[in-house]
C-alpha cells in the first residue's frame, strides 16, 4: 500500500513537470528538467551561454596574469609537482592550496591556481621555416650571428602582460556536494563553458577545494528568427515584388566576353638576375619567393609534382636528413667551399656520399609543387641566383 502510494505521488509530479497540453493530453514542450525556470529564481542560463567569451591565452610558461590573482594552465602530462617546478614555486603548498595531490595527472587545459605572484613568462621565439611553411632551415643559426629582431606581435605571439581588471573572472571554491551544473546555474553561465574554462574532464568530475574561473561574458546573443508553436506551421514570407518593385538591374549576358588581365610572367624572374653560371636549375619551374638573408635563406621553386629535382653541379652528396615533418633534405658538398641543399621532394634516388654531375637526378617534387633551393658557402648562406646559369 505504501508503495502504490508512492508511485502515486511520482506520477503526480511528473504530471505537475510536464503539465497539460492544450487537449488535455502531456505536453513536453515546456517540460524542464534540471529546475532552471521552478519558481522564478533566475536560473536561466540560454543568454549566457552565448555571451561567454574564450579564455585568455596563457603566457610561455602557461601562466595567466590577473590584477588579484595569478592561474597555471596544465598541459600534456602536468602535475602540480612539474607546474611548481617550472614556476619555482613549493609543489606541497601549490598541491595545498588547489586541494589536491602533488603527482595527480591533470587534464590538459586544468586551472591550477597560484598561492602567490611569479613573474610573468617571456614570448616563445619565432622558429625559423621556409617560405612554403613544410621546410625547416637545416642550417638555422649555425656559423651566422644572429641579429636581435623583436618578438612579433601578430597572431600566435604570446604575450606575458597582467590582463585589465575588467576582464578578471570570479573564482569559486568547489564546496561538499556541488557539481558542474549547480555552479554554472549559481552564477549564470553555461556548464559548457565553464568546461572549457578549466579544462573539466569530459564526465565534469569537480574535487571539493577544488578552484574553478567563472567564465567571463562576452558577445550578445546574435537575433534569431521567431519560433512558432508546433503544429501551427510558419508564418508564409512577404514576397519581395509585394511593397516594392525589384531593382533595375542591368546584367550582362552569359556569353559577352570577359575582360581578363595579363597574368605576371613568373618565369622573368628566373633569368633576370644570372650569376657566376656554376649552377644549373635544380627543377624545371619559375622562382615564386627569392632569396633574403634571415628570412629565406634559398629560392623556392614551383615545379610540377612528380617531376625531378637534379643535382645543381657535380660534387658529393654530403648529407641526407630530414625536419620535423619526416621531409627529406639533400645536402651536396662542391668545390670551392661551397655547398647546396635540395627540401621539398620525396623518393630520394642518391645515397650518403655518392659523386653526382649537375643534372644527376636527387628525388621528385612532392605534392606540394614547391622546391626548396639554397647554396652556401661554408655554412654562410649567399643569394642562390647569383650562382645560377
Amino acid at each position: 500500500m505504501i508503495k502504490i502510494r508512492q508511485l502515486a505521488m511520482l506520477a503526480g509530479a511528473a504530471v505537475a513537470l510536464v503539465s497539460c497540453g492544450p487537449q488535455g493530453g502531456l505536453d513536453f514542450s515546456n517540460f524542464d528538467p534540471d529546475l532552471r525556470r521552478w519558481g522564478g529564481g533566475g536560473l536561466e542560463t540560454a543568454q549566457a551561454a552565448a555571451r561567454a567569451q574564450p579564455r585568455p591565452a596563457p603566457d610561455q610558461r602557461g601562466v595567466i596574469s590577473y590584477p588579484g590573482y595569478q592561474v597555471a594552465i596544465a598541459r600534456q602530462g602536468d602535475t602540480v609537482a612539474t607546474i611548481a617546478a617550472r614556476l619555482g614555486l613549493n609543489a606541497a603548498e601549490l598541491a595545498r592550496y588547489n586541494a589536491i595531490e602533488a603527482n595527480t595527472v591533470l587534464n590538459p587545459g586544468a586551472v591550477v591556481a597560484l598561492p602567490r605572484r611569479v613573474a610573468a613568462g617571456a614570448p616563445a621565439a619565432a622558429p625559423i621555416v621556409s617560405s612554403t611553411g613544410q621546410v625547416s632551415d637545416p642550417f638555422a643559426g649555425q656559423g651566422i650571428k644572429q641579429p636581435n629582431v623583436p618578438a612579433a606581435s601578430g597572431a600566435g605571439a604570446v604575450t606575458s602582460q597582467t590582463l585589465p581588471a575588467a576582464s578578471q573572472p570570479k573564482q569559486h571554491v568547489v564546496a561538499a556536494g556541488e557539481t558542474a551544473w549547480s555552479i554554472a546555474r549559481k552564477y549564470n553561465v553555461s556548464v559548457n563553458d565553464l568546461a572549457q574554462w578549466n579544462g573539466l574532464t569530459q564526465d565534469m568530475t569537480l574535487r571539493t577545494g577544488q578552484r574553478l574561473l567563472i567564465p567571463v561574458a562576452g558577445q550578445s546573443r546574435p537575433a534569431t528568427a521567431a519560433v512558432t508553436a508546433p503544429g501551427t506551421g510558419s508564418p508564409t514570407p512577404s514576397p519581395p515584388s509585394s511593397a516594392q518593385p525589384l531593382p533595375n538591374e542591368k546584367t550582362q549576358p552569359a556569353a559577352s566576353p570577359v575582360d581578363k588581365p595579363a597574368g605576371p610572367d613568373l618565369g622573368k624572374t628566373r633569368t633576370a638576375a644570372s650569376g657566376s653560371g656554376k649552377f644549373r636549375m635544380p627543377a624545371n619551374g619559375a622562382i615564386i619567393r627569392t632569396y633574403q638573408k634571415g628570412k629565406n635563406d634559398g629560392i623556392d621553386i614551383a615545379a610540377a609534382p612528380g617531376s625531378t629535382v637534379a643535382a645543381a653541379g657535380s660534387g658529393t652528396v654530403a648529407a641526407i636528413t630530414r625536419d620535423t615533418d619526416q621531409v627529406p633534405i639533400i645536402v651536396v658538398r662542391h668545390d670551392g667551399n661551397l655547398m647546396t641543399v635540395y627540401a621539398g621532394l620525396e623518393d630520394v634516388a642518391v645515397t650518403k656520399g655518392q659523386t653526382v654531375s649537375a643534372g644527376t637526378p636527387l628525388g621528385k617534387t612532392r605534392n606540394q609543387g614547391v622546391v626548396h633551393f639554397e647554396v652556401r658557402n661554408g655554412f654562410d648562406s649567399v643569394d642562390p641566383e647569383k650562382y645560377l646559369n
